[in-house]
């Protein structure tokens, strides 16, 4: 035996034996999960022990939908989540210039603002940003994502002027003189995004380990990582080199499952060309899913709906796609082995999936392909109803909560609002949920958006993490905590064609494991949230150590 954990609050995941007090692993998997002394009549001269001393241990976190490398490309730009006025904006990105001596006509990056935290509510324009510098090209990337504002220095260098065309599936904001106003709207942020300095394949890992080493700090041992279009130049082959690299030789601390954005269906075919498809690689780096984003987000009011926002009735959001491009995509997709998973926020947008991925398995009916919505924000019955005869994954990201419960009425009018978010619903049906973060596409610090404990908080509580509301956000959507711990473990696994190897602490399974600092059946719900990783291991081996070292060990 490698390694052997004895007198340890083991939640095992599996319904035939849900708890344990030991285990050993050997090679990476599980040997024996048991009984103290059944496991220790296992033990030889060379076997590792560790003394859990009634610590908690479940099986590894899995995160069903994540950025990673955007992340890791984000460390290097000027955090803004959180502030609440354009004139904190300004100064915090001035104050950044000036300390890191930004050489003149050098790019300056902001992300994370959401102008829901302002005052005024306002979008920043080109005029704001022009405050900061007029010498440096500048953007900042809303909290979503999905809007991104560059100064006229960035507008000059993308040869944007009042005569620039719009753009298919975005599109940017003009004044009443027709001028651009430097807010540019999903496949709009090109327009700037495609100005920035492609990063090299070392750089690309550098982001990678960067990212993935504070992931896993939170008991994270798997993701599923959506990277093909986080940098400029949006060159797949370099980010699957970059992981590759990484996984060969032994430096990625986790276990990455690429869900490939892939826009265009030239995009598409070229992939499956090269030989690529759904399951390609090996438990450390693989493919998986090709995602598309077919819509925006409720925060940026270009979440598209089937009826006008309810504090915007002008409009009704944007659809990325024309219902015959995504049919062709998932149809693609589908005829290519490959499984889907599309990003529908709007309820619009999520019919016009679901129809697509109907129509591709009429055509070639496949079983159990695993498509997937992901968010699944706003839905009524119909919708729900749908995602089950299809067998959809749902693909959730409570920690959303926290922020979203301050905006949806206002966004949605209380009637839709009462089926949005409706996570108990979706369980109800028996459709699969894979739980995850969208981390960095959150509002507040990312730590928080891939805290694992604290998703799981939001999700039995409906609150935000201050605690408010008393009762809860729509408290009959609360998960059960088996149902949060779940959609982290087992659910997400299923999402990726894993439950026979992650998700569940079973003989021939991979080791993947997290200790926590309390057991979280006992604490009340509200102090979920104060709970903390103590230890994560990947395959058997130790990646995390709070503090470098704890009582455990």
């Amino acid at each position: 035996m490698d390694l052997i954990l004895i007198n340890g609050n083991i939640i095992t995941m599996n319904p035939s034996y849900p708890k344990a007090e030991a285990l050993a692993i050997k090679d990476g998997l599980f040997t024996t999960v048991g009984s103290k002394e059944d496991v220790l009549s296992f033990k030889k001269n060379s076997t590792e022990i560790i003394d859990l001393k009634g610590r908690t241990l479940l099986p590894g976190f899995i995160d069903s939908h994540i950025h990673l490398v955007n992340y890791g490309y984000s460390l290097q730009h000027v955090d803004l989540n959180g502030l609440t006025s354009i004139d904190d904006v300004i100064e915090k990105m001035i104050s950044f210039i000036k300390d890191q001596y930004i050489q003149k006509d050098k790019w300056i990056i902001g992300r994370g603002w959401n102008q829901d935290d302002f005052t005024t509510k306002k979008f920043p324009t080109r005029y704001d940003l022009d405050k900061i510098s007029k010498n440096h090209p500048i953007c900042i990337v809303r909290a979503c994502g999905h809007i991104m504002v560059g100064n006229s220095k960035a507008l000059k260098l993308a040869g944007i002027s009042k005569s620039t065309l719009q753009v298919e599936g975005g599109f940017f904001d003009l004044d009443e003189e027709g001028n651009p106003l430097g807010i540019f709207r999903e496949t709009a942020m090109n327009l700037l995004y495609n100005q920035l300095t492609e990063p090299s394949l070392d750089e690309i890992k550098k982001m990678i380990l960067s990212a993935s080493n504070r992931i896993v700090k939170q008991g994270i041992t798997s993701v599923q990582s959506d990277d093909f279009d986080a940098l400029p130049g949006h060159n797949f082959q370099k980010v699957i080199s970059a992981y590759t690299d990484l996984k060969d030789s032994k430096k990625l601390p986790l276990r990455v499952y690429q869900q490939c954005l892939l826009p265009t269906l030239k995009k598409l075919k070229h992939f499956l060309q090269l030989g690529y498809s759904t399951g390609y690689g090996d438990s450390m780096y693989k493919i998986g899913p090709l995602k598309l984003r077919a819509d925006g987000s409720l925060g940026a009011r270009t979440a598209y709906l089937r009826e006008p926002y309810a504090d915007a009735p002008w409009t009704s959001g944007l659809p990325v796609f024309m219902q015959e491009e995504l049919d062709a995509l998932i149809i693609a997709a589908h005829n290519g082995d490959m499984q889907t998973a599309v990003h529908c926020i709007g309820d619009k947008t999520m019919y016009m999936a679901l129809q697509s991925i109907e129509k591709a398995q009429k055509q070639n009916p496949r079983n159990h392909p695993r498509h997937g919505i992901v968010h699944c924000q706003v839905t009524d019955e119909g919708l729900l109803h749908k995602c089950k005869d299809l067998d959809i994954i749902a693909y959730i990201q409570p920690i959303f909560i926290d922020s979203d419960l301050h905006m949806v009425e206002q966004r949605l009018g209380n009637t839709r609002e009462k089926s949005s978010y409706n996570w108990k619903n979706i369980y109800n049906k028996g459709i699969s949920v894979a739980c995850g973060s969208d981390c960095p596409f959150a509002t507040g610090s990312p730590v928080d958006q891939f805290n694992v404990l604290l998703g799981i908080y939001t999700a039995v509580t409906r609150k935000d993490l201050s605690g408010y509301p008393d009762s809860g956000w729509l408290p009959d959507q609360k998960l059960s905590l088996m149902e949060a711990i779940h959609g982290f473990t087992l659910g997400a696994a299923y999402a990726s064609f894993d439950e026979k190897m992650k998700g569940s602490i079973e003989v021939g399974k991979l080791a993947d494991l997290v200790v926590l600092s309390d057991d979280i059946f006992k604490v009340p719900p509200d102090e979920i949230k104060n709970i903390s990783v103590l230890a994560t291991f990947v395959g058997g081996e130790l990646k995390y150590l709070q503090n470098g070292t704890c009582s455990i060990l």
